[in-house]
């Protein structure tokens, strides 16, 4: 198949992007580099069109004359803090932006869109495991446009039959041999960690640590980007248009993750308890039966250690992340 892959060169999408090749796929990256990077595309990548998806024009002569089968869409700013001080940049872009694209895509004839939304759309949710049908109440403008966008998506297949799958899921996590990590600023806990190992933090601060849970430190999923690519190539050829949740079904603690990066990297990683941030639930984790049973998915790198470690190796290549 021939996918245009928006966002393709930030870091779920360039590994995605990866993936689709390895697979015997052909690409096209749409990214405007604003943050994705232009040395994390895959240089098997048919073209590189530079450009926003404000650009409506662009966008609409980009799919109907390069004759795409499918269009994966992961150009979207994903920073909830960021999101509470400047709504308006999450709804233009994650929203406004994105409708360009659909609208690009139905011109183009294309029969398929893969949407990488997120479980943000939950908010904070009302059972655990968050399931397909827990109620989405999002608590925050990042979450409240991705949902916006999977209702427009819904409404699209229904007047113009463009299929589409949306997966959400929470924290994106690890490496593949060439394509990593690298946002300026870094929020994620994992690259965060290992900048202590490599020398680039003092420590690293765990923000509460007496919620209820096991060691008293918050829960969450992490899922490795590799089984994220493999889910978004597997949602290209969907039977039917609709939701999964994406994620490993158990989670992990944030001291759990320190540990493991201590025994991947030999490193002692110093680390300091600070008072609870707002907003921060003690678990979030996903049920991922609907995808795995519909769509075939079977993760294959669920453990802390192997997703520290594909991250590890990364960045003995890649210590500064993509220079440029």
């Amino acid at each position: 198949m021939k996918v245009l892959v928006c966002g393709g060169a930030g870091y779920i999408g360039s590994v995605c992007n990866e993936y689709l090749l390895d697979h015997g796929h052909q690409t096209v990256v749409f990214d405007s580099l604003e943050l994705g990077h232009k040395d994390a595309v895959d240089p098997r990548t048919t073209e590189l069109v530079t450009g926003n998806l404000a650009d409506r024009d662009l966008l609409i002569n980009t799919l109907v004359n390069g004759k795409f089968d499918a269009v994966m869409h992961f150009a979207a700013y994903s920073l909830v803090g960021e999101s509470m001080k400047d709504p308006g940049k999450y709804f233009r872009n994650n929203l406004a932006n994105a409708i360009n694209l659909a609208d690009a895509a139905v011109a183009g004839g294309v029969k398929s869109i893969v949407f990488s939304s997120t479980a943000a759309t939950f908010g904070e949710p009302d059972e655990i495991p968050i399931r397909e049908t827990t109620t989405q109440l999002p608590i925050n403008p990042y979450g409240e446009s991705k949902l916006c966008f999977e209702k427009v998506l819904h409404w699209y297949h229904q007047i113009h039959g463009l299929r589409y799958v949306a997966l959400r899921y929470f924290n994106a996590a690890g490496a593949s041999a060439n394509y990593g990590e690298h946002h300026q600023p870094e929020t994620h806990l994992i690259p965060l960690i290992l900048q202590v190992a490599q020398g680039k933090r003092d420590k690293i601060m765990i923000y509460g640590d007496d919620y209820d849970t096991p060691d008293g430190t918050c829960i969450r999923d992490y899922i490795h980007i590799i089984d994220l690519a493999q889910a978004h190539m597997l949602a290209m050829n969907a039977p039917k248009s609709g939701h999964y949740n994406l994620g490993t079904g158990h989670g992990l603690s944030v001291k759990e993750i320190i540990s493991s990066a201590r025994r991947v990297t030999g490193h002692p990683i110093p680390a300091e308890v600070a008072p609870r941030r707002v907003g921060d639930p003690p678990r979030l984790i996903a049920c991922s039966d609907l995808v795995k049973q519909e769509l075939g998915w079977k993760p294959r790198f669920e453990d802390a250690d192997t997703i520290i470690e594909s991250v590890w190796k990364w960045l003995q290549k890649y210590p500064e992340g993509y220079k440029s």
